[in-house]
């Protein structure tokens, strides 16, 4: 997500965690007591025994024990002074069965509560749960009712405190939740506000905590492929199956639906789906009125709960299912040999209301437990910080804060089966400060970043256990941009190869690229990544994302076109710089500049991004920003046009050549030098006229022309060669000698007169060229791509 190209929209599993928790979280664990403790003791709470005191991050939440005859509820708060844990028997429309005090040890609140007396309380299948809080801006009046302001203070106070008893609060550690804060039935959220609303009781109304037994169903045996050799399939779990015919309609959208398509995938060349939030977020009223934009949130970016699946997404959408089918799904990518990666959104919540008004911010969940923890406030506390221009930022560097994210991350890595993340606007996560204040930090022992790695160690470079760990490396204030600048451990998302590779193509004779600038970005982006000890593969290659345009559209569109009636719009913000051009308007142009930007994302060093539909050239019609549209504009649309075809071919034979040549996939940069002895180099560049450049050549933005042999006898694999030509006219390529007692085969050339389902030659048909010296003619804006035989 692109905060500049965005507007905001409007129970517990008791199977162990698997991950050993080593020195670094006790110590978190440690600080983010006395934290709390000095909170509690402020209070004037009194604590309970020591025998209360047995306290994980692992426990918080709500449990059942091994015979599943007790429950045990723990919330932490480090300056609340009273807690409640109020029952019920359903979701909506009922009071509480019981109510209980919790007991405060150390700013983690808990009870144990019998399921017989739950039972005698007609509290008989489903357990749903939430609490209520008070603290120094609103303490305890033993003249409080529900709907009352005994004992209220203020809204806000100097320390940043946002308690609201009258709130019923989402527990942090919810394995599920029940429901959104916005309903089909209450679409209005003033109610959970302060200010004019503090005395409104949300307990008949608000999302509550599920209590979870553990799921049956298994989540398969995980890949273990090295990063550098996977393709990536970034997707929307709905959208990739909304659409589809070949699914039952019923599943159509769910994660059921899309465990279906994992055949597809695989057969594409795709290794790893990525998918779009699934973390719950504000989504019930999507289908209320289905043309409906306002307020709406497909893209998810927006959190309610940091562990709960999404049951929207869900075809049984009952206490339980979602957290099931979300398992039996990635079971399902696992079987096909294919990671799960899950884009996740640490950054900021969906817990914000309107801003520039201290009062009506919207309490859901951490707000009315624990403000200052678990969000950057401004100075004078009455404010959320936004570093991200959608939304006040989580307090990330907060020792309590971290365990959240760092507990939720392992939830659904050890227990959900994800495999690797796409952080959102990651580079909040590097923050070293909590309020007042911003200040990325690559170094600092004590962020977020530093500590997902070291806890969770990402997988090593030639495969094996561990995590993917992706960043999207930038948000807006402060020094958040930082491409290049993430710990080693860590992958990004390359949007310096993305721009480069848009500006060479689109703004020729406006933007000045060099040669150098092009082969950078090829050769695995070493300028970036080769200084602190990364690799090309730690280089996400993309040339589009779900935010932003399409494939398609990237080369149909000179700007964008967001303020259009439904399906495809309208929506607000987008960039007003996508870098775009419609290619003068010509069709054929179109999808020849589309094969050219999907066939260098394929032969560059680094690990491919592409976007789902891309390989069907989709469309959204222009508009470059539809994080709000569940419609057809969003949705995959599986009837393609001869046309589409064709490219899903082009795009199907490229991967699976990719998959195919590990010259392509190197582990470490390439180097110039021949290590082998067999008088190539392992990298050489070549100017068209099959000559090494120099440095005037390299450094004219007026040279579109460049070309590339790779020596695969250094990776176990055929010399490869490369021609790229951004002209709008013909070049004439000289080329290099093959390795020796070879030819150069023709496996692609990306030009209108080889579009058709061969223009990539499938293994052995490709076209005798020729060796040393021999000459090609390559159309204008186009690339050649030749194998050694």
């Amino acid at each position: 997500m692109n905060p500049q190209s965005r507007s905001k929209p409007p129970t517990v599993a008791t199977e162990p965690r698997t991950t050993t928790r080593p020195a670094p979280r006790r110590l978190a664990l440690l600080v983010a007591m006395l934290v709390g403790l000095t909170g509690v003791l402020s209070s004037g709470l009194v604590t309970a025994p020591a025998a209360q005191a047995t306290i994980d991050g692992q426990a918080l939440g709500a449990r059942y024990n091994g015979a599943a005859s007790d429950i045990t509820f723990r919330v932490r708060s480090a300056t609340a002074t009273r807690i409640a844990l109020y029952l019920y028997s359903a979701a909506t429309g009922a009071q509480e069965r019981v109510s209980y005090v919790l007991t405060g040890n150390g700013g983690i609140f808990a009870r144990t509560v019998s399921v017989a007396e739950l039972n005698g309380l007609g509290i008989t299948g489903t357990v749903y749960y939430g609490y209520r809080a008070w603290g120094p801006n609103w303490p305890w009046h033993a003249g409080w009712t529900k709907g009352s302001t005994a004992g209220f203070v203020s809204d806000v106070d100097s320390a940043g405190n946002r308690f609201n008893p009258n709130k019923l609060l989402i527990d942090p550690y919810a394995r599920e939740i029940s429901h959104d804060p916005q309903t089909p039935s209450r679409p209005d959220v003033a109610g959970y506000r302060s200010g004019a609303n503090r005395a409104v009781d949300t307990g008949t109304f608000a999302p509550k905590g599920i209590v979870l037994k553990p799921t049956a169903g298994g989540v398969g045996t995980k890949p273990t492929r090295a990063f550098k050799d996977d393709i990536v399939y970034e997707v929307h779990v709905r959208g990739l199956t909304r659409n589809d015919p070949t699914i039952a309609s019923a599943y159509r959208g769910t994660y059921r639906g899309a465990g279906l398509k994992a055949p597809y995938l695989a057969s594409l060349g795709v290794t790893a789906v990525e998918f779009l939030p699934l973390q719950e977020t504000q989504n019930d009223t999507h289908d209320v009125d289905p043309t409906s934009t306002a307020g709406d949130n497909y893209w998810g970016y927006m959190t309610l709960n940091y562990f709960a699946p999404d049951r929207r997404y869900a075809y049984d959408k009952s206490p339980g299912g979602p957290t099931a089918e979300f398992k039996a799904m990635v079971k399902a990518f696992h079987d096909a040999g294919i990671k799960v990666l899950v884009d996740v959104v640490y950054n900021h919540t969906g817990e914000d209301g309107p801003q520039g008004d201290k009062n009506t911010y919207n309490v859901f969940s951490w707000r009315g437990l624990d403000n200052s923890t678990y969000y950057s406030l401004t100075g004078d506390r009455q404010s959320p910080w936004d570093n991200t221009g959608v939304g006040g930022n989580y307090n990330t560097f907060n020792p309590a804060a971290q365990n959240l994210i760092v507990d939720s991350v392992a939830y659904w890595k050890d227990t959900l089966g994800v495999d690797g993340f796409r952080f959102d606007l990651a580079s909040v996560l590097g923050n070293t400060c909590q309020h007042g204040c911003f200040n990325y930090s690559r170094t600092n022992s004590g962020t977020a970043l530093n500590r997902l790695v070291a806890e969770m160690p990402a997988r090593p470079a030639g495969g094996g256990p561990g995590v993917d760990w992706i960043a999207e490396p930038w948000a807006i204030g402060g020094n958040s941009y930082q491409v290049g600048n993430f710990p080693t451990g860590w992958s990004e998302w390359n949007g310096i190869y993305r721009d480069t590779l848009r500006r060479d193509q689109n703004k020729m004779g406006v933007d000045a690229v060099t040669p150098a600038n092009l082969a950078d970005r090829f050769a695995g982006s070493s300028d970036l990544y080769g200084d602190d000890g990364r690799r090309p593969w730690n280089s996400v290659n993309f040339v589009v994302a779900h935010d932003g345009f399409t494939l398609r559209d990237l080369y149909a569109c000179n700007s964008k076109n967001n303020n259009q009636p439904w399906p495809y719009g309208p929506s607000d913000g987008g960039s007003d710089d996508n870098i775009s051009w419609d290619q003068g308007g010509v069709a054929a142009d179109q999808r020849r500049a589309a094969r050219n930007g999907h066939a260098f994302l394929m032969l560059s060093a680094g690990t491919p991004m592409m976007t789902g539909g891309d390989e069907y050239l989709r469309t959204t019609n222009c508009n470059n920003n539809p994080y709000n549209l569940d419609s057809s504009a969003n949705w995959l649309d599986w009837t393609p046009d001869a046309d589409q075809t064709t490219f899903a071919a082009f795009t199907s034979r490229l991967l699976a050549f990719r998959k195919a040549h590990p010259a392509l996939r190197p582990a470490n940069f390439y180097t110039a030098a021949d290590t082998n002895g067999n008088g190539l180099g392992q990298l050489e560049w070549f100017t068209p006229a099959g000559t090494s450049p120099d440095g005037a050549y390299w450094g004219n933005a007026n040279n579109h022309a460049l070309a590339w042999r790779i020596d695969g006898s250094e990776f176990g694999d055929s010399g490869l060669y490369a021609a790229y030509n951004g002209w709008s006219g013909n070049v004439t390529f000289t080329l290099p000698a093959p390795p020796s007692g070879k030819q150069w085969y023709r496996v692609t050339d990306t030009s209108t007169w080889a579009e058709g389902p061969d223009q990539v030659a499938s293994p052995g048909s490709e076209a005798l060229i020729g060796g040393a010296s021999t000459t090609y003619v390559l159309g204008g804006r186009a690339l050649l791509l030749l194998i050694a035989r």
